[in-house]
């Protein structure tokens, strides 16, 4: 196995890290409601709202897309613990399941624990109910709680973070495009979500930022062989 190429944790961990203490510290509702209000028209609406492309395509079937590479990565790694030519490749397989397993499924349980509504949902966008911020208590909800902190959408295309770890050490042009990719799809799911009025940007940032420390803690702890680790390694097998 070849040692992995370096990287300076306090940039890749402290980076993301440094933009969620931001939000906490400063309450972004003003960013969140100027952006989304480019893309609300009076008396009509969020533009995106009843946009069958936005909804059909960059919604619907773009999500099936990021299904479907988790689903293959599931069947490559099932495949890799029996005898067959993904066999060297199970750690990598195991990897991109357990990070892209993890960077999905915690965006359900904070939704139901955050209760934040959605923009379509708020009386500044036509709405009944009464905006409150993530850390403030929240209103006494007109209809129902909410469920739309942290994005959903948007971790389908930032769960991808998960291959340009996965490529990271054996192939690092691949792995760049693949960053590239998952940067591209988390960006424009998060875009066709806000101007829909599902999402603040704040939801989306936060959901950015856990998918890539998902990523990398996972990728930290299963792929990540620094070249003094790797040949401690090997004076111990040929010992």
């Amino acid at each position: 196995m070849n040692a992995s190429p370096r990287f300076d944790r306090r940039w890749w961990y402290g980076l993301p890290l440094a933009l969620l203490a931001l939000m906490l510290l400063f309450e972004p509702s003003r960013l969140d409601f100027a952006i989304s209000d480019l893309f609300f028209v009076q008396g009509q609406g969020f533009i995106g709202r009843h946009n069958s492309f936005l909804e059909d395509v960059l919604h619907d079937r773009a999500k099936q897309l990021v299904i479907v590479i988790g689903a293959l990565a599931i069947v490559g790694f099932v495949l890799s613990l029996l005898p067959t030519r993904l066999r060297p490749l199970r750690r990598t397989l195991g990897y991109l399941v357990l990070a892209m397993g993890l960077s999905t499924s915690f965006v359900t349980p904070l939704k139901k624990v955050s209760q934040m509504h959605c923009p379509w949902s708020l009386e500044q966008y036509g709405g009944v109910e009464h905006f409150s911020p993530l850390l403030g208590p929240r209103a006494e909800p007109v209809d129902k709680p909410g469920n739309c902190w942290p994005g959903g959408h948007a971790a389908a295309g930032f769960a991808l973070f998960a291959l340009f770890f996965a490529l990271r050490n054996t192939h690092p042009r691949c792995a760049k495009a693949a960053l590239i990719a998952a940067m591209t799809l988390g960006v424009v799911f998060s875009l066709v979500r806000i101007a829909q009025g599902a999402h603040f940007l704040s939801h989306n940032l936060w959901t950015a930022s856990l998918c890539w420390l998902i990523s990398l803690a996972v990728y930290d702890l299963m792929l990540y062989r620094p070249s003094s680790e790797l040949a401690t390694d090997l004076i111990a097998f040929t010992n």
